[in-house]
């Protein structure tokens, strides 16, 4: 795991190295979540609704799915490997 010291400033404001703001999609103008932990501060990037939103569009369009959910659709998809990054 990699650790990195950052100075913080004088409002309490910290700098996200890059690598790890584009790793996360932590974009200039987004917003990110701050959540206490046991261990320490989680800061997480948010997704985009837009992004998701185009993301299961084409999807759907890849898997040629059509519009409409029915009960039993993922009986046969393993969903292991559906969602595997």
């Amino acid at each position: 795991m990699v650790k990195l010291r950052i100075k913080v400033g004088p409002k309490g404001q910290i700098v996200i190295p890059k690598m790890f703001r584009e790793a996360y999609r932590i974009k200039e103008g987004g917003y990110a979540v701050l959540e206490p932990t046991e261990r320490g501060l989680l800061i997480r990037g948010v997704e985009d609704p837009e992004e998701v939103i185009e993301w299961i569009r084409r999807r759907r369009e890849s898997l040629k799915c059509s519009s409409e959910a029915r009960l039993g659709d993922l009986a046969e998809v393993d969903l292991e490997e559906e969602f595997e990054v």
